[in-house]
């Protein structure tokens, strides 16, 4: 696959969503994977969402990561304009997120979401799970996925007990 834009975008209602977003932001980086970030809301600026789909679309986009608090509408929006995969990072926000996880994952049939846990390890998980995704059409990145978990395993197994 070759693009000129982003493989990953990540959209999120408002700018305050960037603290658990950048989980995921930062651990696209550790893969190499080109990414760019927007603050878009599927209620405030729904036009200019609409907008900017098409062209980061156009632009060779294959995966696209929503992170949204409260009504958390924004995944469902972006998934009712694109085929491309979907993952929904529910924000904490009044009810510690569980209005944004409701939000997200109750996507009628016919138009998926994929939704992570709430807050930061889900910014991570969706990241993680966008690579695997993009491994399909770029091997080395199941390499670095495999490395990353082998990693994580040997930490855990070095780990002792008082």
């Amino acid at each position: 696959m070759t693009t000129t834009g982003p493989w990953v975008a990540i959209i999120m209602g408002s700018k305050s969503d960037w603290d658990t977003m950048r989980a995921a932001s930062d651990t696209l980086a550790e893969f190499g994977v080109p990414h760019e970030c927007r603050v878009l809301s599927a209620h405030r600026t729904p036009r200019e969402l609409a907008d900017y789909l098409s062209d980061v679309q156009e632009r060779g986009c294959e995966v696209f990561l929503a992170g949204a608090g409260g009504a958390a509408h924004l995944a469902g929006v972006i998934a009712a304009q694109t085929t491309r995969p979907v993952l929904g990072v529910p924000i904490e926000s009044k009810l510690q997120g569980l209005d944004s996880l409701l939000s997200i994952v109750q996507m009628p049939a016919g138009i998926p979401v994929g939704t992570l846990a709430i807050g930061k390890a889900g910014a991570t998980n969706a990241a993680l799970l966008a690579v695997s995704i993009l491994g399909i059409a770029h091997p080395d990145l199941f390499k670095k996925i495999e490395a990353y978990r082998a990693e994580r395993a040997k930490k855990i197994l070095a780990e002792t007990l008082p």
